[in-house]
C-alpha cells in the first residue's frame, strides 16, 4: 500500500508530520477516508476521533476539535484547534467542562453564547468519548 505525507497541526503543537498509509476524519456528514493518491479537496473537520495509520502498521488515535483538511499534491495538511491523544486527556477536566457547557446552554444568554456553549459541549464530550473508547487498562 502506498504512503502519502501528512502534516496534523494543532494550535498549540505539530501533531503528527511524517508518512502515512490511511488516515480518517471526522466531517459535517460522518467520516472520510484518506488514501494516497487521493484528489485535491479542501474540507471542514468538525469535533470528532482521527485516525491515522502510519506504515509500521500503528494506528493513532486523537480527539480533534474543529478545523479544516486541504489534500493537494498528494500531501495531506490538517490544521485544527486542537488534537490529543486519549493518554493526554484528562477525564476529570473534560467532565467539568462538559458540565460547565450544559449550565451555559440552559443559561440562553445570547445567541452567540448559545453556540459558543454548544461547541464546548461538543468538544468535551468528543474528548470523553475517544478517551473512554481507547483506554486499555495496563
Amino acid at each position: 500500500m502506498d504512503t502519502f505525507p501528512v502534516r496534523i497541526l494543532a494550535a498549540d503543537r505539530p501533531f503528527y508530520e511524517g508518512p502515512c498509509l490511511s488516515l480518517t476524519i471526522p466531517v459535517q456528514d460522518g467520516e472520510m477516508g484518506i488514501l494516497a493518491h487521493h484528489s485535491s479537496i479542501v474540507v471542514a473537520v468538525v469535533p470528532g476521533e482521527l485516525r491515522l495509520r502510519t506504515p509500521d502498521g500503528a494506528t493513532q488515535v486523537a480527539a480533534v476539535s474543529s478545523g479544516l483538511v486541504k489534500i493537494e499534491g498528494g500531501e495531506v495538511l490538517a490544521l485544527v484547534d486542537s488534537a490529543e491523544r486519549p493518554e493526554e486527556i484528562d477525564a476529570i477536566r473534560a467532565q467539568r467542562a462538559a458540565d460547565e457547557a450544559r449550565e451555559a446552554i440552559l443559561q440562553k444568554r445570547s445567541a452567540q453564547e448559545y453556540r459558543m456553549a454548544q461547541a464546548n459541549l461538543a468538544r468535551a464530550l468528543n474528548r470523553l468519548r475517544v478517551k473512554s473508547e481507547n483506554s486499555f487498562p495496563r
